[in-house]
């Protein structure tokens, strides 16, 4: 039996080569924007034929509300970014509270570790201020203590923190500094705030400070080094006081 040759049919263009086509002519004459995305059957899988008007107007609708959402969540991304940074801030002067303070003493102590770096904590104490209190009022206080932190942060560098620990006490982060560098910076510091003059109602207050250093060890927690600092402060202020 002779088999008679047949021609290969033709292949016929793939549908959804068509429908992407159809939906890109679509998209370019339509007149709903330039927003509008040039190949919404690709894009969101709707065949060409159910690609309507009222149906490109419900996706774009539908874009439309998808950015008003993001615009929304990036508003309060941004109010929820402020408020974490009015929770470590101190509510009388512009440094961090203690709560982040020592969350930054906590990562200090961990790269240490990490990386074999020493690093130290100054820790700071003003000798005498519930007389300023008592006698000039707590207005006085509050200006002196705004004075302190802007004295301190004078004499700091980029890389150090200044945190206010509570009440008259603040601590300084000073990294990549050793014991004895430490030691000579709580002197600087604490001449820097002993030099300091606040003019308040007509009075020119001054106040001193005490200070107390520590390095940071291996295996120790940010509460250790504040409490050894907290106790080399108060072995200096004893021993300034029995000297007279």
């Amino acid at each position: 039996m002779k088999i008679t040759e047949t021609r290969p049919a033709r292949r016929s263009t793939s549908p959804r080569r068509e429908s992407a086509a159809a939906a890109a002519s679509y998209a370019s004459s339509s007149n709903l924007g330039g927003a509008a995305p040039t190949d919404s059957a690709t894009v969101m899988g709707i065949p060409e034929p159910e690609l309507t008007p009222k149906v490109r107007q419900a996706i774009m609708t539908l874009m439309q509300e998808v950015e008003s959402l993001r615009v929304e969540v990036e508003r309060a991304n941004n109010r929820l970014a402020h408020m974490e940074r009015l929770a470590d801030q101190d509510t009388l002067v512009p440094i961090p509270n203690r709560r982040a303070f020592v969350r930054e003493m906590s990562r200090v102590i961990s790269y240490n570790e990490r990386y074999d770096a020493v690093s130290a904590l100054v820790y700071l104490d003003l000798n005498n201020f519930k007389a300023v209190n008592d006698q000039h009022g707590h207005a006085a206080g509050d200006a002196i203590l705004i004075g302190v932190a802007n004295a301190l942060m004078e004499n700091l560098r980029e890389s150090d923190m200044l945190g206010r620990l509570g009440g008259d006490e603040f601590g300084v982060i000073l990294s990549h500094t050793d014991a004895e560098q430490a030691m000579e910076k709580g002197r600087q510091l604490a001449q820097a705030i002993q030099d300091m003059v606040v003019d308040h109602d007509d009075n020119k207050l001054r106040i001193s400070a005490s200070y107390g250093i520590t390095t940071f060890k291996k295996g120790e927690s940010a509460q250790d080094a504040m409490e050894a600092a907290d106790r080399a402060m108060y072995a200096f202020k004893n021993a300034q006081k029995a000297a007279g």
